[in-house]
């Protein structure tokens, strides 16, 4: 059975946040936010924008001072869409490609000095993360304001921030009890 295609999903929701966006800066939404924890190409994007228009979820316009500029808008036949698939079941557990995970379940003492080196390299990695992820909190999220404006966005950043430092906890435990 073919996988479901997500990006056409994740497109819907960034149009409906922006209300109007060129493929462009749609496209920029996966090099920032939605890029955190969800990448697309330019090469998926502008064919799967053709798609929405043909199943009439995205219309598009031109700026009449720029007319090969053309702008994505939702219609009420995409936000049902969108609507639809938010209140669907999650029903797969997300997808991992942790090379750190694999590298590591392949070692098989505990006196093997790649332990600590994976364990600092990967340390070092989730530091830089969590640096990262703390300055876009307080970028994006400065009030409770902007907090309550875009609350699903918080919840999954804060859910990044915990995941990351419960990582990072974990190295610690784990590099202290090493030999």
């Amino acid at each position: 059975m073919p996988k479901e295609r997500i990006l056409p999903y994740v497109i819907l929701g960034i149009v409906r946040t922006h209300q109007s966006l060129t493929g462009k800066a749609i496209s920029q939404q996966f090099e920032t936010e939605i890029g955190e924890f969800w990448k697309a190409s330019h090469s998926q994007i502008y064919p799967e924008l053709k798609r929405m228009i043909t199943d009439k979820w995205l219309e598009q316009t031109t700026d009449p001072n720029n007319l090969k500029e053309k702008y994505y808008h939702l219609t009420p036949l995409g936000e049902e869409t969108l609507s639809a698939w938010l209140l669907a079941p999650v029903l797969e557990a997300p997808t991992q490609k942790d090379l750190f995970s694999l590298k590591m379940f392949f070692i098989r003492s505990a006196d093997d000095s790649r332990v600590r080196s994976l364990l600092e390299e990967e340390k070092e990695l989730l530091d830089k993360q969590l640096a990262h992820l703390n300055k876009r909190l307080e970028l994006l999220f400065p009030s409770q304001e902007e907090i309550t404006q875009q609350y699903g966005h918080y919840l999954i950043l804060s859910r990044a921030i915990a995941r990351v430092r419960s990582q990072l906890d974990w190295i610690e435990d784990t590099l202290a009890h090493l030999a």
